[in-house]
């Protein structure tokens, strides 16, 4: 199975206000970047959907290491999304659970894949990460 390596990256101007998502997707010698945008949304539906393209860019079943600057969807992924599915889509505050629709994708994408999720911090220099943020505006850009 391939081992590809996912950097992700969502930004906001204003939010909610107008925002992007980018991703760079690494394998072997190659590179891939996928941008895109939407007129209102928020900084956190941004970060998902960053993560949700950039699965879906994958034609087949690979090992992927994922690395994004959001703990929202870090902590959402490996901890919160198990109780949420086991209370129907409840918090733990019996609320619904925000951005429903962008978690179910990424839920299945995630099990498409053997993922292995990475956070780091945004804005630290890292250079995918960098390279992912300059994606994400280019994504407000186009707009």
């Amino acid at each position: 199975m391939k081992t590809v390596n996912i950097y992700t990256d969502g930004a906001c101007r204003g939010n909610p206000g107008v925002g992007g998502w980018g991703a760079l997707i690494e394998y072997e010698n190659h590179n891939k970047e996928i941008f895109g945008g939407e007129k209102l949304t928020t900084n956190n539906q941004m970060e998902l959907m960053a993560a949700i393209q950039g699965l879906k860019a994958l034609s087949e079943k690979c090992n992927v290491n994922l690395t994004t600057d959001s703990k929202y969807v870090m902590d959402g992924i490996n901890s919160w999304i198990k109780n949420w599915k086991r209370n129907n889509w409840k918090n733990s505050q019996k609320q619904n659970v925000k951005n429903k629709d962008l978690w179910i994708q990424l839920d299945k994408l995630n099990e498409q894949h053997d993922v292995k999720w990475h956070w780091v911090k945004g804005h630290s220099g890292h250079p995918q990460n960098e390279l992912a943020d300059q994606l994400a505006n280019k994504g407000i850009d186009s707009l």
